[in-house]
C-alpha cells in the first residue's frame, strides 16, 4: 500500500505508517501537482494546510482513506469523500490534556500577573506591590461546556481545591455529579464564578455566547479564560469589561480572526494573550500523529475504526429502505432541540409501522445529529452517534411497534427536561416529511425550510388575527398556517410558516397578546 503524506506530522506517526506501508512525504504541493500524483496512492495524510477538495478526491482513483492529523476536518470535502466511499479518520482526543493544561496555565497567569511582572522585571523594575494576585484555592470556577476538555479542566481544578460549577445543557446531572460539578443555568454560573473558563465549540448556538450583557452578569473582579474558539466571546465587550475594572483580567488563546489584526484584546495590559497554543505541546503533536496513523492503518486493513467521521456502515438494502425517512427523523431532532428547554434528562424514540422492518439506526443517527451538532464540535454520524450520546451522559430508550394506527410509519421523539416532556412525531406522506404531532396536538406541517412560529394558546376568536397583525406590521409574510386544538375554546397550538425571522421585540409583542402561553421561533 502507498500513503501520501502532504503535511508535516511527528516522526512517531511516520514510523507507524512505514511499518505497514510505503509512505511518501511530499509537503506543500499545489493542488495542480497533487491532482497528477494522488491517483497512485491508497491513503492521504493531511493536517490543516492541504485542502482536500472534491476534485482531489475524484482524482484519487485508488484512495481508500484520508487521515487528518488533528481534530477539525473543515479542509476535507466530506460529502465528496463519502460519495466515493473514502473513509475520513481523525484524532479527536489527542490534544485534550494539552488544551486543559493551557486553560489552567492562563488561569494562573491571569491570577498572578505572571506576564506583566516578567516584563517589568526584565526591564529592571522591582514592583512587587503592583502585582498582588489571588489564589485559586477556594475560588469558584465556572466551566462552560463539560465535554472532553472541560472534563479534564474540572479534574485538575479539583486538585487545586476550587469549587466547581458548570453549564452544559447536554450533560446530565448524574454525569456532572461524577465530576463534582454543580450544574446551573448559564446566568447563575456567570453570577457566581470567580473564574470562568470556556470549553464549548463555536456553532450558530454559541456565536457571541458571552457578550456585553453576559459579562455584566459576572462578579466584579472575576476573571475569564477562553481557550475554546474565537467568536464565542465578544472581543470588544470583553475588552471594555476588563478596562472598566468590572473584570479583573482575562486570558485568551483564540481569536475571531487568526492571526488577529487590530484586535482590542491585544491592547489591554490586563489581558494575557497567547497565539492559539492550547494544542502546541510536544506530547500533543506526537499523540495526534500516532493516533491518526493507527486509525488510518486500521481502516486500510478493513478493521473497525473508532474515529471515522463519515461513511455509514449499514447494509445497503436497509439504507435504501430507510433513506426517505431520514429527513423525517432530522426534522424531529431539529424541532425538539429548539422547543425543549433546560438540561435533558432522557430521550426516547418510538418507531411504529413499516420502519420497524428494517434497521432504524439511520433514523436514530439523524435524530442524535440534529440534537447534538449545534452544541458539539464532534461530527455525529452513523459510526459514532451512540458513543457521542453516551459520552454526553444521554439516556436513550428506543422502542418499536410493528403496528401503527394512523400511518404506514410513524417516528415519535420525546425529550424530557426538568420543565417537562417535549414530544414530536413525524411521518412520510407523498414522499415528503411531515411533522404530525407536537406534544398533545395533532397537526400537519411540511418542514420545507425557513422560519416557523409555534404558539401555544387558548383557542378564542381574534387571537390568530392579533398574531397576524404583529407579522403584518413587521412586513413578514405568512406562508402557511396550521392549528391543532384539544377542544373548542380550549388549549390549542398554532404553527405559522414565515418568510422571514421575527426580532426579539416582535416575539415579545406576540407573547404579550392575551391568552398566548408560549411562543417559539423555529428554523427548520
Amino acid at each position: 500500500m502507498k500513503i501520501l503524506v502532504c503535511d508535516p506530522i511527528a516522526p512517531e506517526g511516520l514510523e507507524i505508517l512505514r511499518s505497514a506501508a510505503e509512505a511518501d512525504i511530499r509537503l506543500h504541493l499545489p493542488e495542480a501537482e497533487l491532482l497528477t500524483i494522488v491517483g497512485d496512492y491508497d491513503a492521504l495524510v493531511v493536517r490543516s494546510e492541504t485542502q482536500v477538495t472534491a476534485a482531489l478526491i475524484e482524482a484519487g482513483r485508488k484512495l481508500q482513506v484520508i487521515g487528518r492529523a488533528g481534530v477539525g476536518v473543515d479542509n476535507i470535502d466530506l460529502e465528496a469523500a463519502t460519495r466515493r466511499g473514502v473513509l475520513v479518520v481523525n484524532a479527536p482526543a489527542s490534544n485534550i490534556v494539552s488544551a486543559a493544561e493551557h486553560a489552567l496555565a492562563l488561569m494562573l497567569a491571569v491570577a498572578r500577573h505572571l506576564p506583566q511582572s516578567y516584563v517589568h522585571l526584565k526591564q529592571g523594575a522591582w514592583e512587587r506591590e503592583n502585582f498582588i494576585g489571588v489564589e485559586l484555592r477556594g475560588k469558584t470556577l465556572g466551566i462552560l461546556g463539560l465535554g472532553k476538555v472541560g472534563t479534564e479542566v474540572a479534574k485538575r481544578a479539583r486538585a487545586l481545591e476550587m469549587n466547581l460549577i458548570g453549564y452544559d445543557p447536554f450533560v446530565t446531572a448524574e454525569a456532572a455529579r461524577h465530576l463534582e460539578v454543580e450544574l446551573l443555568p448559564l446566568l447563575e454560573v456567570l453570577g457566581r464564578a470567580d473564574f470562568l473558563t470556556i470549553h464549548t465549540p463555536l456553532t450558530s448556538a454559541t456565536q457571541k455566547l458571552i457578550g456585553a450583557r453576559e459579562l455584566a452578569q459576572m462578579k466584579r473582579g472575576a476573571r475569564l479564560i477562553n481557550t475554546a474558539r474565537g467568536g464565542i466571546v465578544d472581543e470588544e465587550a470583553l475588552y471594555q469589561a476588563v478596562e472598566s475594572g468590572h473584570l479583573a483580567g482575562a486570558g485568551v488563546d483564540v481569536f475571531e480572526e487568526e492571526p488577529p489584526h487590530d484586535c482590542p484584546l491585544l491592547k489591554s495590559d490586563k489581558i494575557v494573550v497567547t497565539p492559539h497554543l492550547a494544542a502546541s505541546t510536544v506530547e500533543a503533536q506526537s499523540n495526534v500523529a500516532v493516533d491518526m496513523a493507527r486509525q488510518l492503518l486500521l481502516a486500510l486493513s478493513g478493521q473497525p475504526t473508532p474515529n471515522v467521521v463519515n461513511a455509514p456502515l449499514i447494509p445497503r438494502e436497509a439504507l435504501t429502505a430507510m433513506a426517505p425517512y431520514v429527513p423525517v427523523a432530522a426534522a424531529l431532532g431539529s424541532l425538539a432541540v429548539q422547543l425543549a428547554h433546560g438540561p435533558w434528562k432522557s430521550i426516547s424514540i418510538l418507531y411504529e409501522g413499516d420502519v420497524t422492518h428494517h434497521s432504524t439506526l439511520p433514523l436514530k443517527v439523524a435524530i442524535i445529529k440534529e440534537l447534538l451538532e449545534p452544541f458539539t464540535e464532534e461530527r455525529v454520524n452513523i459510526v459514532n452517534a451512540q458513543a457521542v450520546a453516551e459520552r454526553r451522559g444521554l439516556k436513550m430508550v428506543e422502542t418499536t411497534n410493528p403496528v401503527c394506527a394512523n400511518y404506514s410509519s410513524l417516528v415519535t421523539l420525546a425529550v424530557v427536561t426538568p420543565e417537562g416532556t417535549t414530544t414530536v412525531a413525524g411521518t412520510l406522506l407523498r414522499d415528503q416529511p411531515h411533522i404530525v404531532r407536537v406534544n398533545d396536538f395533532w397537526i400537519d406541517v411540511v418542514p420545507t425550510g425557513g422560519y416557523w412560529l409555534f404558539s401555544h394558546h387558548r383557542d378564542r376568536p381574534g387571537l390568530i388575527g392579533a398574531v397576524g397583525n404583529v407579522t403584518g406590521e413587521a412586513d413578514i409574510n405568512i406562508s402557511s398556517m396550521q392549528v391543532g386544538r384539544l377542544k373548542p375554546r380550549g388549549q390549542a397550538l398554532m404553527v405559522l410558516g414565515l418568510d422571514d425571522s421575527l426580532t426579539e421585540a416582535q416575539m415579545q409583542k406576540i407573547l404579550a397578546i392575551a391568552d398566548i402561553f408560549t411562543a417559539h421561533l423555529v428554523k427548520l
